[in-house]
């Protein structure tokens, strides 16, 4: 079994994605034996199984058989209970990365440059164009790559391509190709920081929504506007103004209704 993590989590429920490739069995069977006495504690425990399951084999094991027992006991793995003890014993072992096939876009995160480079010279000897397309994009998801091939004098010329690479942080691999030598370079990707919008207006968990220092700026605001409309409100037209009745369109000239009969003569 592999020994602590530098940095001990205070409790199983901290376990996360990430750190969880940090975490040692030891310490998992700890954290989850110590949280298992709480009662509170048996809903979270398949989130968790899940998130162990990332780095780790799990399996579970009736440790009422003999043969079962014996091989999940033997020191190879490591056991806790769950808190119904019908679902049986919990055994994890580390999964580990021995093959280019064993990548994952969440393990490519955890491994150097170096182990990486390990895994590429086992894969047959046959370079960068002789990996799968998909474990390509794997690897460069985390990876930057760069490969060339040259005589090998002219690769291992002072001040050339390698020494460059190398002064740049660069792991190289070689690969031999006759008189040729393919040299594959791979540097670990900065990690990518994730921007996050933050929003003026929150709402509490019952849907109210909290003030903040720029809420009584708004509300004088929109209390100033208020007031201003009223005051044009209660302007009244002053009649002598030319211009109140500049907007309005001359009527017709209106006949009485005497005009109108006028000079009709009345039959008799």
């Amino acid at each position: 079994m592999s020994k602590h993590s530098e940095e001990q989590l205070e409790s199983i429920l901290d376990l996360n994605s990430t750190n969880i490739w940090t975490v040692s069995e030891t310490e998992i069977v700890d954290l989850w034996e110590k949280e298992l006495k709480d009662e509170s504690f048996p809903p979270y425990e398949e989130k968790l199984l899940n998130i162990i399951r990332l780095a780790y084999e799990v399996v579970h094991f009736d440790n009422g058989d003999e043969r079962e027992n014996a091989k999940y006991t033997s020191g190879e793995w490591a056991t806790f209970p769950r808190s119904n003890l019908n679902k049986g014993i919990v055994a994890i072992r580390k999964r580990n990365i021995s093959r280019l096939t064993d990548l994952s876009y969440e393990n490519i995160k955890h491994i150097t440059a170096a182990t990486l480079l390990e895994l590429i010279s086992r894969n047959f000897g046959g370079g960068w164009d002789s990996i799968p397309l998909a474990v390509k994009d794997i690897i460069e998801s985390s990876f930057e790559i760069t490969t060339t091939t040259l005589p090998a004098s002219r690769l291992h010329m002072a001040g050339g391509t390698m020494d460059k690479k190398i002064a740049d942080g660069f792991e190289v691999l070689e690969v031999e190709k006759g008189s040729w030598i393919e040299a594959i370079f791979a540097k670990k990707k900065a990690p990518v920081t994730k921007l996050r919008l933050f929003f003026d207006t929150e709402y509490d968990e019952e849907g109210n929504r909290l003030r903040n220092e720029n809420d009584d700026d708004e509300d004088e605001e929109i209390e100033e506007r208020e007031e201003e409309e009223e005051e044009d409100d209660d302007v009244q037209p002053n009649e002598d103004d030319e211009t109140f009745y500049s907007s309005y369109a001359p009527e017709a000239d209106v006949k009485d209704d005497d005009d109108e009969t006028a000079g009709l003569s009345v039959l008799e």
